[in-house]
């Protein structure tokens, strides 16, 4: 695999029409990116330049590797918030070896990414769906919301991921509430959702971060109680690798890989939604191996966890960025702020920071979608709702965790009671459907065509059986049970042995049980346990001639007929 060629594919047939677009998205998301970043950084509870430093060296890197155009990486909010739980229960916020942690964090997720694209284990995320996901994001946007009142208050209260905890603590020093810190954060959160409105193409952020802190300087606020960053270390990030021990790389393992799943979904979706819009394509394998790269420089550099930013990306796009250009200027923004800049954000007030955090985080809930999902499948739903309630009362890892569980509970749920239909012919058809959808639909005297439609495995090889028998064993059983496997994709030991039972019960039972429309993985497993030359003149390839074939006694063909079963060797 050629690292490099993606950069090499937009670099070497560039179009100097698309230079202006590339330009203008970089300088407006550059613009963007620096106080997100140094938000970000407070809500994983790191300083501002720890932010900073996630939004340079990893961009480049981004757009070197990647194969999205609009994609725009940096710190996000849910990793963030991710990142300050994993590191609240290894060290102190704001000290060294929290620092340090942060950094060892990202080099962790970078690696998972790494193996996982190498490997081409892209898959392995699909173990997070989306209903989840949504749940998930819904109940992180809460928590991070609440974690930032504190700071809009002006107020001391511990770091909490359960909702009510938050509440509780909030509630007992409310009274304390420092009311010009609380008019800084308000203003912000005004003037951003104003901005938003009236005139979407200006950077919200960067404004009401040069306004806040020009007030602040100017009102001498830090004087009058008003907590601000402080002096940000000026210069480029340096490279070296976190100085810390095995025990504390056990500890970080299990946030490494929820936000390694979390951030390579929410990364790939976006940049998948605007591959489609410009239509070309996102090699998920590939974006793995960006990202690993992206989170493993972020970590030797001295940031933290990236991802891809919904919000960033939109704004890129739509500022025109047609290449990872965009993201090269972008990053050299965020690198001249590092570079000369810093000391003028000295007097900026937690306050803003706090403010564009809560109106970042407000279009993670989706309520769209999760009406959405709602109306399509109930089942789904149910598994956001659990996502939704375990992450805001059991806290961001162990949310995640049982939404994750809940999520494969709920497949399985449906694999143990999979959909069956009795199907009848369609007048003046060859055709089959069910009769419950196609009330016109004839069906045979004497002849029921059962149609399954999941796999036959352990999961639900006993209450197919149970099905099965219960047709033959009823009082109005046919003479004939036809088992349309047009449904089935596989079969397993369990569900071949399963069907080894049924065989003898139909055999016993005066009802003959046949087999039509038996695709090509399930006839291996059936050959393999000795049950296709068993049922031999039983087996037909649709259900309109297996039905023909009983009508008219004509059970004499073979089960190595053309069009049933692929010649085999000594057949």
């Amino acid at each position: 695999m050629r690292l490099g060629l993606p950069a090499r594919r937009w670099a070497l047939g560039y179009s100097r029409s698309d230079l202006n677009g590339d330009v203008a998205a970089g300088l407006t998301v550059g613009a963007m990116l620096v106080p997100q970043a140094m938000a970000y950084a407070l809500l994983a509870g790191l300083p501002p330049q720890v932010g900073l430093y996630a939004a340079t060296l990893p961009l480049l890197v981004y757009a070197l590797l990647g194969t999205s155009r609009q994609l725009a990486v940096g710190p996000v909010a849910i990793v963030s918030l991710l990142t300050a739980t994993a590191l609240s229960e290894v060290a102190e916020s704001g000290t060294s070896a929290y620092i340090a942690a942060a950094a060892l964090l990202a080099l962790m997720v970078g690696l998972i990414h790494l193996v996982l694209g190498i490997a081409r284990l892209g898959w392995v995320v699909n173990f997070l769906s989306h209903s989840v996901l949504v749940g998930f994001t819904s109940a992180a946007a809460v928590i991070i919301g609440l974690s930032q009142v504190k700071h809009l208050l002006g107020i001391q209260v511990p770091r909490s991921d359960h909702i009510y905890e938050a509440f509780a603590d909030l509630g007992s020093e409310i009274s304390e509430t420092h009311t010009a810190t609380l008019i800084v954060g308000l203003g912000s959160i005004v003037v951003l959702v104003l901005l938003r409105r009236v005139a979407k193409q200006l950077p919200g952020a960067l404004i009401v971060v040069v306004g806040a802190t020009l007030i602040s300087s100017t009102a001498d606020l830090p004087d009058r109680g008003v907590r601000t960053v402080g002096d940000i270390p000026s210069g480029l990030p340096g490279f070296g690798l976190p100085d810390l021990g095995f025990d504390v790389i056990g500890d970080l393992a299990t946030t490494a890989a929820i936000i390694t799943v979390i951030g390579f979904v929410e990364s790939i979706a976006v940049a998948k939604v605007y591959a489609r819009r410009h239509r070309y394509e996102i090699d998920p394998n590939t974006e793995l191996i960006a990202l690993g790269s992206a989170n493993v420089v972020a970590g030797v550099t001295g940031g933290y966890p990236v991802g891809g930013g919904f919000a960033r990306t939109a704004v890129n796009d739509s500022a025109g960025a047609r290449t990872p250009l965009a993201s090269v200027i972008a990053a050299g923004v965020v690198l001249a702020v590092l570079a000369f800049f810093t000391p003028l954000f000295r007097d900026l007030p937690q306050a803003a920071l706090a403010g564009i955090i809560i109106v970042a985080v407000r279009n993670l809930i989706d309520v769209k979608e999760i009406r959405h999902i709602v109306r399509v499948k109930r089942s789904d739903a149910i598994g956001m709702g659990i996502a939704t309630v375990a992450t805001l009362m059991l806290g961001i890892e162990l949310g995640i965790a049982i939404a994750v569980i809940a999520s494969m509970l709920v497949v399985f749920a449906r694999m143990s009671r999979p959909h069956t239909a009795t199907l009848g012919r369609i007048p003046n058809t060859t055709s089959y459907r069910n009769i419950e959808r196609f009330p016109e639909a004839i069906v045979a005297e004497g002849i029921t065509v059962l149609r399954i439609d999941a796999a036959v495995s352990f999961v639900n090889a006993q209450r197919l059986k149970s099905l099965l028998l219960g047709v033959a064993r009823s009082p109005s059983a046919p003479k004939h049970l036809v088992l349309d496997c047009s449904g089935i994709n596989d079969l397993d030991a369990t569900g071949a042995d399963a069907l080894s039972e049924i065989f003898d019960e139909f055999d016993e039972s005066g009802t003959a049980l046949h087999l039509c429309d038996v695709k090509g993985p399930v006839r291996d497993v059936l050959h393999c346990a000795g049950l296709w030359n068993r049922l031999g003149r039983r087996i037909h390839s649709t259900a309109h001639t297996a039905v023909q074939a009983i009508q008219h006694g004509q059970l004499d063909m073979s089960a190595t007929a053309p069009g049933i079963d692929e010649p085999r060797n000594g057949s």
